[in-house]
């Protein structure tokens, strides 16, 4: 760095062989040495004053011994030790850790959460399940209450017709098994397979679908089947 020193005509001190000197601003020096600022400038134009120029700024160079007791004093007052470049990288590690020490228990903080959240609704999920399994298994037994009343419902209905139709081949009522019906169309395969389960799915629901041992039959003097047999 450039710099320009001026010494006073009777001394001149070598400041590498000095200790390190102290250094003030022309108002830092006019104000604690009670001096105006006009007075500083004239010892500076007399060389009265060691001086540097840094910068564009001027400061006054003072050595400990250059001053009475009451002023080295004042200085030490004023001027405070200014922090070695090891004593700032000491503490910008320190400054360091400690954020590192933060954000890692940020970091456990989070995760916990986001793990004590997931947890919840996992549990929040089987509750659910469990509360639909329960309706489930209600919902099954009221069907199959229901199926059952349905199914006694129409054996009252529909058993002694049936009876009276396997055993009395001459009666006159034109009742015929769902299965032997069907071969007699000319169909295929699956689509008898569809017109089956149709008839199936509306046993219980169509008073038109008679059911016995296991077998549906089809009554064609009192009902019309068209649409369930339509394909």
């Amino acid at each position: 760095m450039d710099a320009k020193i001026g010494y006073n005509n009777t001394t001149k001190i070598d400041l590498q062989l000095k200790k390190i000197p102290m250094r003030l601003t022309l108002d830092e020096y006019a104000k604690h040495f009670k001096m105006s600022k006009e007075m500083v400038l004239s010892k500076l134009r007399a060389k009265k004053l060691n001086y540097i120029i840094e910068n564009g700024v001027t400061y006054i160079i003072i050595t400990k011994n250059s001053l009475e007791p009451q002023q080295r004093e004042s200085l030490q007052q004023v001027q405070k030790p200014k922090g070695t470049v090891s004593m700032v990288i000491s503490l910008y590690q320190k400054e360091n850790q400690h954020l590192k020490e933060k954000i890692a228990q940020l970091e456990a903080k989070i995760d916990k959460l986001i793990d004590d959240k997931e947890q919840m609704l996992r549990d929040e999920m089987q509750k659910i399940e469990q509360v639909y399994n329960q309706k489930d298994e209600q919902l099954k037994t009221i069907l199959e209450l229901i199926n059952t009343k349905l199914l006694q419902e129409s054996k009252h209905e529909t058993v002694h017709d049936v009876e009276a139709i396997t055993t009395k081949q001459e009666s006159k009522e034109q009742i015929v098994e769902l299965k032997r019906y069907l071969k007699t169309l000319d169909l295929e395969q699956y689509q008898k397979k569809v017109i089956k389960k149709r008839f199936i799915a509306a046993y219980g629901s169509d008073i038109r679908v008679i059911k016995q041992n296991g077998k549906i039959y089809l009554n064609f003097s009192k009902y019309d089947y068209s649409d369930l047999l339509a394909y």
